[in-house]
């Protein structure tokens, strides 16, 4: 019978020596004040044998690596929600660090086993082994050993513990649950938790039924975060366009922030309401829509299903006209860019870049990018660098020209 995962045998041919593999493990003990209290890192000798018949995340992490310190509290909490239930799940981080005093410092965070920093030989074939291109990373071993997912970290961030044991059975199965949620979807049974069936509007209380039929916004921000200052600037002023217009539009804001004081002075921001802070709420309905990152705006149309995931991109687009982001309102619009394109120039010489920009289409080269110009995004129609990827929008490649015939 196969006592030791391949992959634990294998490293424990490279070090033949050892009878039990030298993990670096934290030392924890119970606090009355805290659930658990990392007081310092010890070098344990931990019997592979413990492992036995339990699936292992891998995960290949850095200090240095801000991705990596935001995701190492998701699996943290996803590692003691195993725990407690009893689902024989243990982690091993395989450290990308600079020095044996970062190692020590990130590892202090985390309440599972490590390869050791001085093992640089084992983190290497590890890291080989599963072709480890970028962090965070959790490669999910089974119980024999067998390689599960390399998706790890990916999973985690959508599913949280329900993804365990991590198979492509248990991944359909909640694929298939996300599809009948998001078929019987309404705004009330998005926003409302526990009898709370209203939203925030700067210290007053307001009804979700009075957003029923509306086109609603869920805005996922946080502070401080640049892009969301940019963007919350931006869709602002797209709100009041709209709201002056009295088209049936409304944003809710969905805090990502880490505490009641980010949350209220980035609230104190925004013009639209807010769903009062409650992170764990709001981190699973960033869960629901799988959001990648922040700033994102996930509309909701009338009916209460999802239209889009996508309108950060469509406000910096086509601003209002946008509105209401369904694909009827897209194809218009491009289809007017399409018209208006013909009374643009095929090329010209960019007095700013040195070199000539080309006309080209979603069709003849162009494609989702970010204008060099004004760093906004940008899809379809642009003026293009074929030489070396210089793109920008019609519009700016049209300021340009007009600024710089201007100072002549």
């Amino acid at each position: 019978m196969q006592l030791l995962h391949p992959l634990v045998q294998r490293v424990m041919e490279i070090q033949p020596e050892m009878e039990a593999y030298s993990l670096s493990c934290p030392l924890v003990s119970s606090s009355p004040h805290q659930e658990t209290s990392i007081h310092k890192t010890e070098r344990l000798q931990v019997d592979l044998k413990e492992m036995q018949g339990k699936s292992v995340g891998l995960y290949f992490a850095a200090n240095w690596y801000w991705k990596c310190e935001t995701f190492t509290p998701v699996l943290h909490k996803v590692y003691h929600q195993l725990k407690e239930e009893g689902s024989g799940f243990e982690v091993v981080f395989v450290s990308s660090d600079e020095d044996q005093a970062s190692f020590d410092r990130f590892h202090r965070s985390m309440p599972w086993l490590a390869v050791p920093f001085t093992d640089l030989r084992s983190r290497r074939y590890l890291t080989q082994r599963f072709q480890i291109e970028g962090i965070p990373s959790l490669v999910v071993l089974g119980p024999n050993g067998e390689l599960v997912s390399t998706d790890g970290v990916e999973l985690v961030c959508r599913y949280g513990a329900r993804a365990f044991p991590f198979t492509s059975e248990r991944i359909a199965e909640l694929v298939e649950e996300e599809r009948l949620k998001h078929s019987s979807q309404t705004l009330e049974m998005l926003l409302s938790i526990e009898g709370r069936d209203y939203v925030n509007n700067h210290g007053k209380n307001v009804k979700l039924s009075n957003l029923v039929g509306k086109t609603v916004g869920l805005y996922f921000s946080a502070q401080p975060c640049p892009p969301c200052v940019k963007f919350t600037a931006k869709l602002a002023s797209v709100y009041a366009n709209l709201r002056e217009k009295n088209e049936n539009f409304e944003v809710v804001f969905v805090s990502m922030d880490k505490n009641i004081d980010d949350y209220l002075q980035c609230f104190d921001s925004m013009p639209w309401l807010a769903l009062p802070y409650d992170e764990e709420f709001s981190r699973a309905l960033a869960r629901y829509f799988d959001v990648q990152e922040i700033p994102t705006l996930v509309i909701i149309g009338p009916d209460g299903k999802t239209v889009t995931k996508e309108g950060r991109s469509l406000i910096n687009l086509h601003s209002e006209l946008a509105f209401p982001f369904t694909e009827l309102q897209l194809r218009l619009l491009q289809e007017k860019q399409n018209e208006e394109a013909k009374a643009y120039p095929s090329s010209f010489d960019h007095v700013g870049h040195h070199h000539v920009l080309n006309l080209v289409s979603e069709k003849s080269g162009g494609g989702p990018y970010m204008c060099c110009e004004c760093n906004e995004q940008g899809l379809g129609w642009a003026y293009q660098c074929l030489g070396c990827g210089y793109e920008i929008h019609l519009k700016c490649g049209r300021e340009g020209e007009e600024e710089s015939t201007g100072k002549k």
